[in-house]
């Protein structure tokens, strides 16, 4: 039977943190685990259907040529290789250390408080468990609460977690491994137009496309100026998709503002790197945090930020 009175206790801002903390460890999860998958798939991919395979050489190289056996060989060895790893996907194995292996215990692995009882450290080899883990617990279940609170107990707050959830996914995997998975921008998208469609963001229908086609296509015409001008690619498809996300969760007004300061602090922090700690220029900075950054702050200032940027 449905409770009411239940409902809105689970999407209050105290509900919603506490889911907010459990998401936050599953999101370490998928940060640690997705880019593995994907490069596996990858290495899989080129094993299966490039290295050794006359379709793949003979349009490029020749119909008559052949693929030289040294790359049968690497395609062998490379398979090899690939048979040595277990299997894993997002939900399997369960968590464990990376130094010794042990599995945690499931009082090991309650969000933050866990990481306070066992001092940061793993119980078996007392290797230094990350501080960004709890971190990440604890800013997934702020946010999760500050949406309960700006949006109200309702269940279209929960389509706002779920845009937060993934932004923050999203920035720390281009954090550390520069890539912006389909499996997370192109989710963003499809709630923000469907969240458009049943009425649960203020975005109109037709807003929300705008917003989608407008943010993809900003970035793309700045990379492909940017390339004929200085002959490198400034933006990837993956940051076009996700400032497409926002504009469709968000709609088209959205996103100068969201983009100014995502660009304005991209191109901070990359100056206090190149200048104050010696990072190399060539070395490609990631956008995603950035886009975050500017996605997050849209969601819960986006009238206060277009009136600065009107101004």
């Amino acid at each position: 039977m449905f409770d009411p009175g239940l409902a809105a206790a689970l999407l209050s801002p105290p509900g919603l943190g506490v889911l907010g903390l459990l998401i936050g460890s599953f999101l370490n999860v998928v940060v640690h685990r997705l880019p593995a998958m994907m490069w596996r798939a990858w290495w899989k991919d080129s094993v299966e259907f490039q290295l050794a395979d006359p379709l793949a050489w003979q349009p490029l190289f020749g119909g008559q040529s052949t693929p030289p056996p040294q790359l049968a060989q690497a395609a062998q060895a490379v398979d090899a290789e690939l048979r040595k790893l277990p299997e894993e996907t997002l939900t399997r194995p369960r968590s464990r250390c990376p130094k010794c292996g042990h599995v945690l215990r499931w009082w090991e692995n309650i969000p933050v408080l866990s990481w306070l009882m066992l001092r940061g450290r793993c119980s078996a080899c007392g290797t230094r468990i990350a501080w960004r883990y709890p971190a990440v617990e604890l800013v997934t279940g702020g946010l999760f609460a500050a949406a309960a609170a700006h949006y109200g107990a309702q269940p279209s707050t929960l389509l706002w977690c779920l845009a937060i959830a993934l932004l923050l996914t999203m920035a720390l995997i281009d954090f550390d491994t520069t890539l912006l998975p389909d499996g997370l921008t192109l989710p963003l998208i499809g709630i923000g137009l469907g969240g458009a469609l049943a009425g649960w963001t203020g975005v109109s229908p037709a807003d929300a496309a705008a917003g989608a086609l407008a943010g993809y296509g900003v970035l793309w015409l700045v990379g492909f100026i940017w390339g004929l001008l200085r002959k490198v690619d400034a933006m990837a498809e993956g940051d076009m998709k996700m400032l497409a996300g926002i504009g469709a969760l968000l709609g088209w007004q959205a996103l100068p503002s969201a983009l100014l300061l995502a660009a304005a602090v991209g191109a901070v922090v990359g100056l206090v790197m190149i200048a104050g700690m010696g990072r190399d220029r060539s070395k490609p900075i990631p956008f995603g945090p950035y886009l975050a950054l500017g996605g997050l702050c849209s969601i819960f200032f986006g009238p206060a930020l277009r009136s600065v940027w009107l101004l």
